[in-house]
């Protein structure tokens, strides 16, 4: 088992090789834009890198220093925002009128509207699902950093239309991941209901076969937390760290670190 030392180390040398990466990746993309594949590394590079590496190290210096945690929050949002560009350009690309299509549904209301005004059916090809997926991430993490500014906070319900739209092919992608994107969008909405999230969080456990660090760590912090469930949550963490011991992937130690500092600040939290 991987002492807190040793993923230290492990996060700090995926944290160097990513910078790197990131970089080339993108210089590559902008010679084929509209290429899948590539523009999904360079989505879920800049989607990961912004939440492992610099949303979390904003929240672990929020208590000691809030300046320099606003300041790397500030980076965080800019650097979803260049995932959601480049994703969501693909995209646009791969189909035109994407986005425009995008807003005129989410924008929709079924219920009220004259039928004349209903949007043409909108769906993603099954090998967009990815793409849409850290499009809707991306751009998840760039609302939640970007409350002071209600034109970015006002693209939420765009956001949650992607990730659906996704979902709707398969609820199981990432084993798991976009179920608990759509669980942490239901929380997000206005009138979201927790019962939702756990049914979304479900299908998560399914897609990983059990429960996953992704799930165990969501549901603490987005259920457990906001109920004042002071066992609930610790108990979640302590099951996050267990089960994240056995995985060696990025994802899974990121998460390990995270659950590990919520566990050491659990006196501030309740």
């Amino acid at each position: 088992m991987a002492g807190q030392g040793q993923i230290a180390e492990d996060l700090g040398l995926a944290r160097n090789a990513a910078a790197y990466y990131l970089k080339l990746s993108e210089s590559v993309l902008q010679q084929t834009p509209s290429h899948t594949a590539l523009a999904e590394a360079v989505g879920s590079g800049f989607t990961q890198y912004a939440y492992a590496f610099v949303a979390f190290e904003a929240d672990k210096l929020e208590a000691t220093d809030s300046r320099a945690a606003q300041r790397l929050r500030q980076r965080a949002a800019r650097l979803y925002e260049r995932a959601h560009r480049q994703t969501m350009r693909a995209l646009e690309l791969q189909r035109p009128g994407f986005a425009a299509a995008l807003a005129a549904h989410a924008n929709a209301r079924p219920n009220t509207a004259p039928p004349r005004t209903h949007p043409a059916p909108l769906q993603l090809a099954p090998h967009q699902v990815a793409l849409a997926y850290w499009a809707a991430a991306s751009w998840g993490g760039f609302i939640a950093l970007s409350k002071d500014r209600p034109d970015v906070v006002a693209d939420l319900p765009l956001a949650m239309k992607l990730a659906q739209l996704a979902y709707d092919i398969q609820p199981e992608h990432g084993q798991g991941s976009l179920a608990v994107l759509m669980a942490q969008f239901e929380l997000a909405r206005p009138g979201g209901t927790a019962a939702a999230a756990e049914r979304y969080l479900a299908v998560a456990d399914r897609a990983s076969g059990s429960p996953a660090p992704a799930t165990l760590v969501a549901r603490a912090e987005s259920l457990a937390l906001p109920a004042g469930d002071r066992a609930a949550f610790e108990a979640l963490l302590r099951q996050a760290l267990a089960v994240s011991a056995e995985r060696r992937d990025l994802a899974s130690q990121v998460l390990r670190a995270r659950a590990q500092w919520l566990l050491d600040t659990l006196d501030d939290r309740f």
